[in-house]
């Protein structure tokens, strides 16, 4: 079974330490007939980290480099099956992907809530942000197609479709949250007629949402509307990305009359994904859940929300 499937991901353009192990796990490249814009004789996908990257919670961090072929992972709920589905985008300033620390223990954590999560290995280096390129925001847009379009066979709700980005993957996130009218490249299939807007955003330690250079100012091309899905913002005051990014975008969302959740730590730095220290800022995920049942996207087993069948 795991050759069979170590086969199959090599041919999807995916990591052997990628590939799923589970049969009920689905891999799908982003785009079957070519890549826009696609480099040629582009350098192989690897993992990045060296000894010289330091550990998080004590554990190294795949740091995947070189994605020109991107791919979404359906992984299924582990518990009774809510009927949410979240689509998660890794961070690493659009150079590499922090596919474990922001990608693979995202979704196990997820699952366990009952919550489907589709993990994108989106394109790096240079993909973003948008609009210095808009490569990143093209796998976004296809990823939540795609979902949608793939919603009865997956047993997810089309309407509670969200969105969980890391540092840039939270640019990107709210880059999708906010560029959804339009695709950004030529349809491909039927899923780019279906909308691309997420349902809701997690929204966590972002970076490119504020302006350093001009005193912080808010980002223009990141330009929120009453049409911003609902959004919950996370990051600590002693960021090194700066914590203006989170407190930018939560007032433009407030500005905008879109429901907003901030939580601001005193301390954190970045870059923790799920991993759990002394810290309280790594109890974030409790209160990400939380906030998903605050606005619906979650229920108690008397609630008005259950999951297809």
């Amino acid at each position: 079974m795991y050759l069979r499937l170590l086969v199959f991901g090599l041919i999807a353009g995916v990591s052997p330490y990628l590939v799923a192990q589970s049969a009920a796990r689905v891999v799908m490249p982003l785009w079957p007939d070519g890549v826009p814009g696609a480099q040629t004789n582009a350098a192989p996908e690897a993992d990045t980290t060296t000894a010289k990257d330091g550990l998080i919670a004590g554990r190294p961090v795949i740091r995947l480099g070189n994605v020109s072929q991107p791919t979404l992972t359906f992984y299924p709920p582990k518990a009774k099956n809510t009927g949410a589905a979240i689509v998660v985008f890794p961070g690493g300033g659009y150079h590499i992907l922090a596919m474990d620390l922001e990608g693979t223990e995202v979704c196990d954590r997820l699952n366990s809530a009952g919550i489907a999560c589709i993990l994108v290995k989106y394109r790096v280096p240079d993909s973003g942000p948008y609009p210095k390129s808009d490569a990143a925001l093209q796998d976004a847009q296809r990823a939540m197609g795609i979902v949608r379009a793939h919603a009865g066979e997956w047993k997810i709700d089309p309407e509670r479709i969200g969105v969980l980005g890391f540092s840039a993957g939270a640019h990107l996130s709210a880059a999708l949250s906010t560029h959804f009218d339009e695709r950004l490249y030529a349809p491909v299939d039927a899923s780019d007629k279906l909308s691309c807007r997420p349902d809701f955003a997690l929204i966590i330690y972002p970076g490119y949402l504020a302006i350093a250079e001009q005193n912080f100012a808010p980002n223009p091309d990141i330009h929120v509307t009453g049409k911003t899905p609902p959004s919950f913002i996370v990051q600590a005051e002693d960021d090194t990305v700066h914590v203006e990014n989170a407190v930018v975008y939560f007032m433009a969302l407030k500005h905008a009359g879109v429901p907003a959740e901030l939580h601001i730590y005193a301390q954190g730095g970045h870059g923790y994904g799920l991993r759990r220290t002394a810290l309280p800022v790594t109890t974030w995920p409790d209160s990400a859940l939380a906030w998903l049942h605050t606005i619906h996207v979650l229920t108690n087993e008397n609630g008005n929300n259950s999951a297809p069948h």
